[in-house]
């Protein structure tokens, strides 16, 4: 049984039009949400594990944008690399290609989580399109309050791809596992929208391209954070903190903040990591004000 759609009567669910193309060597897929003719676009990069279905809803939030979402290699329906996942100097370079792809290069681009990492590296440098970065991982996982937790993650990672690979595959997308994560995050207390949200991690937490990839990918965001690149963009930059946020806390972002050139900093009450699934309308708020300055 599907689960109804979150906000009805306050938002409006979007079609999109599915492309697709080599980047990077990357067999990339990515989904554009139409607007009016000559609307500005933005370009979003979803987290760890996710893909393209975890953003929907800021651009349903975003209607009067143009917006563009990629599955991130690895993840969802794009392929990866040749030699796997390497570094966060990997998606990266593929960002800028695929920006240079879909001639997006100017555009407003917003990266949540993982994808903060993927934006902050991949636009250092002279820019003067905004960036939105939404639950920004402001700290390495491995020295954050959290550092237990991870470490008994990485633990699964190691086991999982130490195992043959039909186990391997098993452990690393064991619903049990992924339901448990979604408790974890979730803070709303509206029923509906705390079962829309384990069904959507359900349906699309566990589509990666193979578990070698997985397991790169996992390693690079431990291991990598925002603070590394902040000091290096120049553009205009929108953090988007969650006050409840169990990966990043709040302490870190304002920390992150004083980092960059030219960051401002808006604290979303009453939620944590899952921003885009909880408070789409308030992040998108934020965005649209910020936005409207420049």
């Amino acid at each position: 049984m599907t689960e109804p759609y979150p906000y009805p009567g306050i938002l409006s669910p979007r079609s999109a039009v599915e492309h697709s193309a080599v980047v990077d060597g990357v067999t990339t897929h990515w989904w554009e949400y139409p607007a009016v003719r000559g609307a500005e676009t933005i370009v979003m990069v979803h987290g760890f594990r996710g893909d393209h279905h975890g953003l929907e809803l800021f651009a349903d939030a975003l209607p009067e944008f143009r917006i563009i979402i990629p599955d991130l290699p690895a993840f969802g329906a794009s392929g990866t690399w040749a030699d796997g996942v390497r570094s966060i100097e990997d998606y990266g370079r593929w960002f800028r290609a695929f920006l240079k792809e879909t001639n997006t290069t100017g555009a407003v681009v917003l990266g949540h989580s993982f994808g903060s990492i993927v934006v902050s590296n991949a636009l250092r440098g002279t820019r003067r399109s905004p960036i939105v970065l939404v639950n920004p991982i402001a700290e390495r996982a491995l020295s954050g309050p959290k550092k237990v937790l991870v470490a008994l993650g990485s633990s699964w990672y190691v086991v999982g791809g130490a195992l043959p690979a039909s186990w391997g595959n098993a452990l690393l997308s064991l619903p049990f596992v992924v339901r448990v994560m979604s408790i974890l995050l979730v803070k709303s207390r509206d029923t509906t929208i705390r079962r829309w949200i384990h069904e959507q991690h359900a349906r699309y937490f566990s589509l990666y391209s193979d578990r070698d990839s997985l397991i790169g990918a996992y390693r690079v965001s431990i291991s990598n954070s925002v603070s590394d690149f902040a000091a290096e963009l120049d553009a205009p930059v929108l953090l988007v903190a969650a006050d409840q946020d169990d990966i990043t806390p709040l302490s870190a972002q304002f920390a992150v903040q004083k980092a960059f050139p030219n960051a401002e900093l808006s604290v979303i009450e009453g939620v944590g990591h899952l921003v885009h699934y909880e408070k789409p309308v308030e992040t998108a708020a934020a965005i649209r004000e910020f936005l409207g300055r420049r």
